[in-house]
């Protein structure tokens, strides 16, 4: 498994990286052939509380996702740790909290707590100076530089385009590994990020949201290397989830729509059923007069 410092400062083109929130979600995107993943905080809140991503997630509780994710991803995850859950001693922590639980990087942004999702409008930012003390923590508290620490401004909804793009150059200038500048208004705005950091660059693509999609060849062209789709999955299996509850309350029976669905096979290959029938059987204790096997199984922590 390559790492994901060397994902993110390779030239081989875009890293394009899902958004996931669940172990299930990791294995999917793992059997998709993706290099990297990202554990996004919005989805964590709706897959876990049902709730707006609105400051309602704490640390304990994306850790602990984390650990899931990450155990069931086997490429490198980035998690997205919202505003560090307090002051630079409280990200000192979650620093090692994360890499315990298997991340390969965080992202980490200036807003003020209550954070609420880069594409919703009431954010505000703290100084510079008092993220900085954050960001510097995080950089001092990882154990190896393999961790990556991205550096998210929100500052161009409350200080302009001007302000956030000063503000990813002196987090790129203290050490940030990587810069993202959430929420710009258009291709003009994503343009001119590009061409003015000097930084490996985050884009975010969120479907309904404020920065227009593109592909991921013409943002690489605009200067980034990093492309997030971090709501397609949980958006998708919404829509999907609501099409099938509606269809069996209307109806009495999802018939019509199995054909949509995964199926009882294919759902088991997902989540690896054969490897455990085959680790069921290796275990299985020995007849009378029969012979345990005696090679011990391979473990892997990647998706089915």
């Amino acid at each position: 498994m390559k790492g994901l410092r060397r994902l993110i400062g390779g030239d081989g083109g875009p890293l394009v990286v899902p958004g996931v929130y669940d172990a299930l979600g990791a294995k999917i995107a793992a059997r998709a052939g993706f290099e990297a993943m990202f554990q996004t905080g919005y989805g964590t809140s709706a897959s876990l509380l049902g709730m707006p991503d609105y400051g309602f997630v704490g640390a304990a509780e994306t850790v602990e996702n984390a650990r899931r994710v990450c155990g069931a991803a086997g490429v490198p995850v980035l998690v997205d740790a919202d505003t560090g859950y307090g002051n630079a001693l409280s990200v000192w922590r979650l620093v090692g909290e994360l890499e315990a639980a298997g991340a390969s990087g965080m992202f980490l942004e200036d807003q003020r707590w209550p954070k609420r999702c880069g594409h919703m409008r009431g954010k505000e930012v703290v100084p510079y100076e008092e993220y900085a003390e954050k960001l510097g923590a995080a950089l001092d508290a990882r154990s190896s530089r393999d961790f990556v620490v991205v550096a998210r401004t929100d500052a161009r909804a409350t200080e302009g385009l001007d302000g956030a793009i000063e503000r990813a150059r002196l987090s790129r200038r203290d050490g940030a590994d990587a810069v993202f500048v959430e929420a710009p208004a258009s291709v003009a705005e994503m343009r001119r990020i590009g061409g003015s950091v000097d930084a490996p660059l985050v884009a975010n693509m969120i479907e309904g949201g404020r920065t227009p999609l593109q592909s991921a060849a013409s943002l690489h062209r605009m200067g980034f290397g990093i492309i997030l789709y971090p709501l397609s999955m949980l958006y998708a299996s919404a829509h999907a989830a609501a099409r099938v509850m509606g269809e069996l309350k209307r109806r009495g029976t999802t018939r019509r729509l199995e054909g949509e669905m995964a199926g009882f096979d294919g759902f088991n290959e997902i989540v690896g059923l054969e490897g455990m029938r085959d680790l069921e059987e290796r275990y299985r204790s020995p007849r009378p007069g029969g012979r345990r096997r005696a090679a011990r199984p391979r473990r892997g922590r990647g998706g089915a």
